[in-house]
C-alpha cells in the first residue's frame, strides 16, 4: 500500500502557472500597501500594526473587522484593555492580544510610529527593533506589518500556509511547530534564493502562496 497516496503536491511548475493569471492583481496589492506608507495618517498605520498583532492563529479577515470595529469606535487609540477585548469577537487569545494593542499604544506615545520607522535605512533593521520593542510582535508579525504598509517586500512572513508550501516545493525539509530567530532566518533566506531561482519577487511569491490557500489576496 502507498502510505503517499493522496497527499498533496506542489511543483515549481504548478507554481509558475498559478502565477501567470494572477501577477497583475499582486503587483496592484503590493501598490496599495506601498500607498499607506506614502499617504496613510498615523492612525491608520497604527491600525495595520494592531491588525498583525491580532494575527496569529486567527483568520485575517476576521481580524480586519475587528480593527475596522475598534477605529469606528475609537478603541485603538483611547480604548482600556477591557474595552478592547470586547471588539475582538472571533479573535484568538483575545485578551492576551487587547493588552498587545495598549502597550503597542504607549511604546509610540513619545515617538510616533512613522517617524520611529523612518529612522531605519532597511526593513530588516526595522523588524529587529518592532520585534524587540513590541510586546507580541515576533519575525512573522514584523515582517507582516512592514509587508502591508510598503516598507517589507523582501521579508518572509513564515506563516503555517507559506511553511508548508515551502515544504511541498522541497525549499525546506520539514515544518516545525515552533521557530527560533535563527531558523525564521535562515528559511526566509532559503526563501529569498528560490524566488530568486524562480523569478519570483518575495512579496509577489508570498501573496502568490497566500492566494493558493485562500483563494484571494488580501493582506
Amino acid at each position: 500500500m502507498d502510505c503517499n497516496a493522496g497527499a498533496e503536491t506542489f511543483s515549481v511548475q504548478q507554481l509558475m502557472d498559478l502565477y501567470a493569471p494572477v501577477k497583475e492583481l499582486i503587483e496592484t496589492r503590493l501598490g496599495e500597501f506601498r500607498l499607506i506608507w506614502e499617504s496613510a495618517s498615523e492612525e491608520e498605520l497604527f491600525q495595520e500594526l494592531v491588525f498583525c498583532l491580532l494575527t496569529p492563529q486567527s483568520k485575517a479577515k476576521t481580524c480586519w473587522k475587528a480593527v475596522q470595529r475598534l477605529a469606528k469606535k475609537r478603541m485603538i487609540t483611547e480604548g482600556e484593555p477591557c474595552q478592547v477585548q470586547e471588539e475582538l469577537v472571533g479573535v484568538r487569545f483575545n485578551k492576551r492580544k487587547a493588552e498587545y494593542i495598549c502597550l503597542a499604544r504607549a511604546v509610540f506615545c513619545e515617538k510616533p510610529l512613522r517617524s520611529k520607522l523612518a529612522e531605519f535605512s532597511s526593513p530588516f533593521d526595522a523588524r529587529e527593533w518592532l520585534v524587540n520593542n513590541v510586546v507580541g510582535m515576533g519575525y512573522k508579525e514584523a515582517s507582516h506589518f512592514l509587508r502591508n504598509i510598503g516598507l517589507g517586500e523582501e521579508l518572509a512572513i513564515l506563516d503555517r500556509h507559506i511553511l508548508k508550501n515551502l515544504a511541498l516545493l522541497g525549499v525546506i525539509d520539514e515544518v516545525k511547530s515552533s521557530q527560533t530567530k535563527k531558523a525564521y532566518l535562515q528559511i526566509e533566506k532559503k526563501m529569498t534564493k528560490f524566488s530568486r531561482h524562480v523569478g519570483i519577487p518575495m512579496g509577489e511569491l508570498d501573496l502568490l502562496l497566500w492566494y493558493k490557500e485562500a483563494g484571494e489576496v488580501f493582506k
